[in-house]
């Protein structure tokens, strides 16, 4: 578990980001958004997603697994 990440913490000032960075970020999010590429990709998310991903066969996250985990259980 990697817990090198900083606290937040109530005393220490917060970092605004400087207006022409924030315009700057928004002009490229804007263009990207438009571009082709967003657009075909945007076409792809239209499609209904295959049931099977959502009611996998077992009925479990994997089925040799959860077997598995209930010999284990019961060996125990």
């Amino acid at each position: 578990m990697d817990l090198s990440f900083t606290r937040f913490d109530r005393d220490t000032e917060l970092t605004v980001l400087p207006p022409d960075l924030a315009v700057l970020m928004v002009g490229v999010t804007a263009r990207q958004a438009a571009s082709r590429t967003a657009a075909v990709q945007a076409g792809f998310a239209r499609q209904a997603p295959d049931p099977i991903l959502f009611a996998p066969l077992d009925g479990a996250f994997n089925g040799t697994v959860a077997r598995a985990l209930i010999q284990w259980r019961s060996d125990g």
